[in-house]
C-alpha cells in the first residue's frame, strides 16, 4: 500500500517549498509476540511470557511501550536488567536519535541485547499504526498520537490473539500492553482512549522486587522546593536568545567555571581576546562548566576583575530550604570578591541570560554525610571542583558512604540552589587504585569501555598471514637492517629506523611506520570508534588503547623478528644530513631488533660492536646531531618539563619508587628522524591536497605570556629576548649559572608554561603563514609517525597513500568540513589525555608519599600573590607552598597562627618576610607530606624548612620520618624476591 507524505520547508531566501514523498505501508509486519499466531515472527528478537514484569499497579501479564521522553530521561533505569518485554516503536527510536545521539547509542545497545526482549516494531510502515499528520498539528503532537495509536493497536491485536477457546481453557491471564509516558497531556489523552497508561516513576515504584531502582529515576523537582523562593533569574526562551544573538545584543560562548571560587566563572567568546568574567550566583544563573551559554555584557562602569580569592562553599544539607538569610550572606561574600578585584585591571564582565546547549555528563564524587537520619535526600559532592553540588534521592546512602559514585544531572529549576540529579552507579571504595583510575578516566571524558562486538568484527581473522598478493603490492624491505628504539616495556611499537651506506658514498635513511590504515578501513565501526577515541591514553600502569589490542600490540606493532606491514619514508642524504631525494611507499619489513633507549645507547657507545645494527645506529646518531643543530640554528626551542619514572609493584600496582627520567642521545636520535618524517610528509600532502590536508600548528604566544619568564630572568641577571623564536632560543642558551646546573632546565620549564597549545587543523581553513609551528620553527608540520596511538596519523596515512596511488580516495577524506570536525575532536581528546596522564601521576605521587614526611631541596619556580610554586628536581614534582594560612586551615594542617606577614611586590614578582626575600629560582628546602583530611581531594603539602622564618618554617626533620597519625601506611618493603616484580613506567608529567 502506498501513501503520500507532504510537508513544507522554508529556504534560506525565504521561499516556501512543498515536498511530497511516497510512503509505503505494509500489512505483513509482525507484532513480535510469541502469543500471536497470525503475524510472521522474528524468533531472534521476540516478546515472551517467560520474563514477565511484576508490578503492583498492573497485576496481570503485560508488555511495555515507551514514549520518547521516558527513553531520554530514564535511560539509566532502562539500562538496569529489570524491565523486559518492551515494545520499541520506530517513532520513538527516530525521535531519540534526533534529540540525543549519546542516549540513542546507549538505548540501541539495550535493544540489541537479546536477553532483554526489546522488540522494535516498525509502526511507521504498518498500515494499521501509521498516523498521517493532520492540519495545524505539530510534529510532536503527531508523534504522541502515533505512539498512542500503536499502543492501542497492540493491545487490541493481542486480545484478539488470546480470544480462542483453547486460551480461555488454559486459565492464563490475558497479556495486555501498558504505555509509559511522563507527558501529562499525552497521558490524559491515552486514558481517554482506553489505553493502560502510567508514568515511569509510578511504574518503577510499583516494582516491589527492585526498590533500589527508584534511586536511578530522573528527578525534575523535590517536594520541599516546589514552593521555594526563586534563587535565580529566569532564562530567556530559545526564540529570545536567537533574536538577541542575531542583533548582537547577546554573546555566545562556552562557560568555564572556576576551581578556586564558586562565585566566579568566565565565558570564552570568539570576538573577545579575553574571556568574559561572570561574578555572583545570579549572574552565573545555573550554568554548568562546559555549557554553551548566552551572555549579556554589562556596562563598562560595572566591569570587574578576577578576584584571585579562594572561596569554597560552606556545607549545606539536602533538606534545607533556601532562605533570605543565606542569600544575604552570599551577597556579603560577593562584595568581598569584588572588593578584592577593585585594584586589578578590569576586564569585560557580563551575566548569563540563557542556556543555548547543555553539556551535562556523568559526574564522579561522594555523598555528603547527612545530619538527618533515615532521609532519602542527599547532597552529592563532585570530585571536579568546577561542578556544583547536586541534589539526589537515594535509599542506600549508608552503603554508599566512603564510595566513589556516579551521578548525572536531570534539571536545574529556578527555585533550587543546586541542580537535581540521580544516582547512576557505584565505582568502588575511596582510595582503591582501580576505582581512582576509573574516576580519572570518567572525569577527563576518556572513552574506555570494552570494544563492542561490532567493532571487533572488523578485525582480521586469526591466524593472519601475509599473502602473495600483499607482497606484490608492496616494496619488500625485509632484508634491510631495520630496528626500533622505544621506552622499556613498550608493546605498541609504531616506528622503526634504518640507515645504510650507498655505493655513491651517500646514506639511505628510512623511517618505517606501522601501516594501521591497512587494517582500519574508512567508515566502518572500527574506524568510527578509533576516530571517537582519538588517541591512546597512558596512565601509570594502565593503557587505554585507541584500537583493539590485536592491532596495537600484535599485528600493527613492529616487533623484532616478525614480518609487518609498514608505510616507509626513505631519504637519500649526504654525510652532512642534507636531503638529496625522498620517496614514500608501502612496504613489508622485518625488524631485526626491538631495543630500549638504554640498549641502543650501549651499542653506540661500545666500540667493539661493529655489526650492521651498530653501524646503522651510529650513522643515525651522527646525522641526528646535525639535524638538531640545524633546527636550533633556525630558532627551534628546546623546552623542558619534569618527566617522572615510577617503579610499580606488579601485584598491588602501588608505586614503590619515583624518580626523574634520564634522557640519552638515543632519545634525541629517534625524535629527530620522527620530526624529519613528519615535516617531509606535511610538505607532500599540503602540496597534493591544498584544501584538506591534516596539519598541526603551534601558534606564537602573545608577548604578555612571557612576562613571568622575562621578569624572573632579569632578576637573575639575564635578558630574555622574545621578539622571535630564534632570539628566544639564543637567550635561553645563555641562561647558565655555574653554581646551579639545574638553572637552565628551570628557565626552560618556565618557558614551556608560556607556550600556547599546539592544535590540528585543515590546510584550507587557514592562510599558509598561519601553518607555522613556533616550537619547532617549522613552516609546516603534521603527525605521521604514531598511527597506533593517534587517529590524526591514520588520516595523514590515508592522504599520503592516496597521493602516491597506494590506496583509493573517498569522499570524506577530501571533505574539509567533516575533517575540521574530526580535528576539533582530536584536539579535545589530546588535551583530555594529557590532563588524565597528569592526574594519574598526581594520584601515584600521593600514594607514594602516603605515611611519609621528607625534607627535600627544591627551587622556587614562580612567585605568586600568596604562594610560591616550588619544583623538587629529585622527584620532578611541582607544588604550592602557601605563605599564609587561612581561617579554615586551607593547608590541612593544625598550625599555630603567627604574626608573620609576607608582602608581594608586583613589579619584580617577589615575596618579602622581614629580611628574607623570595625570587624565582631561589633554592629552598621544603617538607613534603600528604594531607588526607579531605578524603576526596588528597593533596601533597609543601612546608618551608629553609630559609628559616620564625613562626612560619618547620623544624628540620630526619628524611623518611614516619607519620603516626596518617590513615594509610606506606607500601611495605619488599624482599629481594619481591623486588623482581617491579614494573618500570615512564610518565611524561
Amino acid at each position: 500500500m502506498q501513501t503520500l507524505r507532504e510537508f513544507t520547508r522554508k529556504t534560506k531566501r525565504g521561499n516556501i517549498l512543498k515536498i511530497v514523498r511516497e510512503h509505503y505501508l505494509r500489512d505483513d509486519i509482525g507484532c513480535g509476540s510469541e502469543l500471536c499466531r497470525e503475524c510472521f515472527q522474528n524468533e531472534v528478537y521476540q516478546l515472551t511470557s517467560q520474563h514477565a514484569n511484576q508490578s503492583t499497579l498492573f497485576k496481570f501479564p503485560h508488555y511495555l511501550v515507551l514514549d520518547t521522553n521516558v527513553v531520554l530521561d530514564q535511560i539509566d533505569v532502562l539500562e538496569e536488567d529489570v524491565l523486559r518485554n518492551v515494545v520499541v516503536l520506530t517513532t520513538v527510536l527516530n525521535e531519540v536519535k534526533h534529540r540525543s545521539s549519546s542516549i540513542y547509542k546507549r538505548f540501541n545497545e539495550i535493544v540489541h541485547d537479546r536477553t532483554r526482549n526489546f522488540y522494535v516494531f516498525v509502526n511507521e510502515h504498518h498500515k494499521e499504526t501509521y498516523a498521517d499528520r493532520e492540519p495545524d498539528e505539530t510534529a510532536n503532537d503527531r508523534n504522541d498520537r502515533a505512539i498512542r495509536l500503536a499502543t492501542k493497536w497492540y493491545d487490541d491485536h493481542l486480545q484478539a490473539s488470546q480470544s480462542s477457546k483453547d486460551f480461555e481453557r488454559s486459565g492464563k491471564a490475558a497479556m495486555r500492553v501498558v504505555l509509559l509516558t511522563d507527558d501529562a497531556a499525552n497521558r490524559t489523552k491515552a486514558e481517554a482512549e482506553g489505553i493502560l497508561v502510567t508514568t515511569a516513576a509510578e511504574y518503577v515504584k510499583s516494582l516491589e522486587d527492585f526498590p533500589l531502582l527508584m534511586d536511578k529515576l530522573s528527578h525534575k523537582t523535590f517536594d520541599n522546593e516546589k514552593n521555594g523562593l526563586p534563587q535565580y533569574p529566569p532564562h530567556l526562551s530559545m526564540k529570545e536568545l536567537l533574536e538577541g544573538l542575531r542583533q548582537n545584543k547577546l554573546l555566545q560562548g562556552t562557560f568555564q567555571a572556576s576551581r578556586e571560587n564558586y562565585l566566579e566563572g568566565s565565558v570564552v567568546v570568539e570576538k573577545f581576546e579575553k574571556a568574559i568574567l561572570i561574578q555572583g550566583r545570579e549572574s552565573l544563573n545555573r550554568a554548568v562548566d562546559g555549557d554553551l551559554v548566552a551572555v549579556e555584557l554589562l556596562p563598562e562602569s560595572e566591569w570587574s576583575a578576577p578576584s584571585e580569592i579562594v572561596l569554597e562553599e560552606k556545607n549545606v544539607y539536602a533538606d534545607e530550604v533556601p532562605s533570605e538569610e543565606k542569600a544575604t550572606d552570599e551577597n556579603d561574600m560577593l562584595k568581598q570578591v569584588r572588593a578584592a578585584a577593585s585594584s586589578a585591571e578590569r576586564t569585560p564582565t557580563g551575566r548569563i541570560v540563557g542556556i543555548v546547549r547543555r553539556k551535562w555528563r556523568q559526574y564522579c564524587g561522594i555523598l555528603q554525610p547527612s545530619l538527618i537520619e533515615d532521609t532519602n535526600r542527599h547532597i552529592f559532592v563532585p570530585a571536579d571542583r568546577k561542578i556544583p553540588r547536586i541534589r539526589i534521592e537515594t535509599r542506600q546512602a549508608a552503603k554508599l558512604q566512603n564510595q566513589r559514585i556516579i551521578v548525572t544531572i536531570d534539571t536545574w529549576p529556578r527555585n533550587s540552589r543546586y541542580p537535581h540529579g540521580h544516582f547512576v552507579r557505584s565505582l568502588g571504595p575511596l582510595g582503591d587504585m582501580a576505582t581512582e583510575n576509573e574516576v580519572i578516566l570518567l572525569e577527563h571524558d576518556v572513552p574506555h569501555c570494552k570494544f563492542s562486538d561490532e567493532v571487533l568484527s572488523f578485525l582480521p581473522k586469526m591466524p593472519w598471514t601475509i599473502t602473495d598478493e600483499d607482497y606484490s603490492k608492496r616494496v619488500d624491505l625485509r632484508d634491510l637492517f631495520i630496528c626500533s628504539v622505544d621506552p622499556p616495556g613498550c608493546t605498541d611499537i609504531d616506528d622503526a629506523l634504518h640507515c645504510r651506506e650507498l655505493p655513491n658514498g651517500n646514506l639511505e635513511v628510512g623511517v618505517h611506520i606501522a601501516d594501521v590504515s591497512h587494517f582500519i578501513r574508512p567508515g566502518n565501526a572500527l574506524d568510527m570508534e578509533a576516530a571517537a577515541r582519538g588517541t591512546t591514553v597512558y596512565l601509570v600502569g594502565k593503557r587505554i588503547d585507541m584500537v583493539p589490542e590485536l592491532l596495537s600490540s600484535n599485528l600493527c606493532s613492529l616487533v623484532g623478528g616478525v614480518e609487518r606491514f609498514a608505510f616507509s619514508c626513505v631519504w637519500e642524504v649526504d654525510n652532512e644530513a642534507n636531503v638529496l631525494g625522498k620517496r614514500f611507499h608501502k612496504s613489508v619489513i622485518k625488524s631485526k631488533r626491538a631495543m630500549t633507549y638504554e640498549e641502543a645507547q650501549s651499542i653506540i657507545d661500545d666500540a667493539t660492536q661493529q655489526n650492521e645494527i651498530a653501524k646503522s645506529l651510529r650513522h643515525l646518531n651522527r646525522l641526528a646531531k646535525i639535524l638538531k643543530k640545524r633546527r636550533m640554528d633556525n630558532g627551534a626551542l628546546v623546552l623542558a618539563s619534569p618527566e617522572i619514572r615510577f617503579q610499580v609493584d606488579s601485584e598491588t600496582h602501588e608505586p614503590l619508587e619515583v624518580e626523574v627520567k634520564q634522557m640519552r642521545e638515543t632519545n634525541s636520535m629517534v625524535e629527530e628522524f620522527m620530526l624529519l618524517a613528519n615535516i617531509t610528509v606535511a610538505e607532500h600532502i599540503a602540496t597534493e591536497f591544498s584544501e584538506c590536508a591534516v596539519l598541526r600548528r603551534h601558534p606564537r604566544p602573545p608577548p604578555t605570556n612571557f612576562d613571568p619568564l622575562v621578569k624572573s630572568a632579569r632578576y637573575q641577571g639575564f635578558q630574555v629576548d622574545i621578539e622571535s623564536g630564534l632570539e628566544l632560543s639564543h637567550s635561553l642558551d645563555k641562561c647558565v649559572k655555574a653554581d646551579n646546573p639545574y638553572f637552565n632546565t628551570m628557565i626552560r620549564i618556565l618557558t614551556t608554561r608560556c607556550m600556547m597549545q599546539a592544535v590540528y587543523f585543515i590546510s584550507g581553513s587557514l592562510q599558509k603563514e598561519e601553518f607555522f609551528h613556533y616550537g619547532l620553527a617549522a613552516p609546516i608540520y603534521t603527525h605521521f609517525t604514531s598511527p597506533i596511538r593517534r587517529y590524526s596519523d591514520i588520516m595523514v596515512h590515508r592522504l599520503l597513500a592516496a597521493s602516491i596511488g597506494a590506496d583509493s580516495t573517498y569522499a570524506q577524506l577530501l571533505d574539509r568540513k567533516s575533517n575540521e570536525e574530526l580535528c576539533h575532536n582530536l584536539n579535545y581528546r589530546h588535551k583530555m589525555a594529557q590532563y588524565a596522564g597528569r592526574a594519574s601521576v598526581a594520584l601515584n605521587t600521593h600514594l607514594f608519599f602516603r605515611g611519609k614526611e621528607e625534607d627535600e631541596e627544591g627551587y622556587v619556580l614562580f612567585v605568586r600573590k600568596n604562594a610560591l610554586q616550588v619544583l623538587i628536581p629529585k622527584y620532578g614534582l611541582e607544588g604550592t607552598l602557601y605563605l599564609k594560612t587561612d581561617k579554615d586551615g586551607k593547608d590541612g594542617l593544625e598550625r599555630v597562627k603567627s604574626e608573620t606577614v609576607f608582602t608581594f611586590n608586583e613589579e619584580d614578582h617577589t615575596q618579602r618576610c622581614g629580611d628574607v626575600v623570595f625570587h624565582s629560582f631561589d633554592p629552598v628546602t621544603v617538607r613534603l607530606s600528604l594531607d588526607s583530611s579531605n578524603v576526596q581531594h588528597e593533596k601533597l603539602i609543601f612546608r618551608l624548612v629553609k630559609p628559616y622564618i620564625k613562626g612560619f618554617s618547620v623544624e628540620t626533620a630526619t628524611k623518611g620520618t614516619e607519620l603516626q597519625a596518617v590513615a594509610a601506611a606506606p607500601p611495605s618493603k619488599k624482599s629481594k624476591k619481591d623486588k623482581k616484580k617491579k614494573i618500570i613506567l615512564w610518565i611524561y608529567a
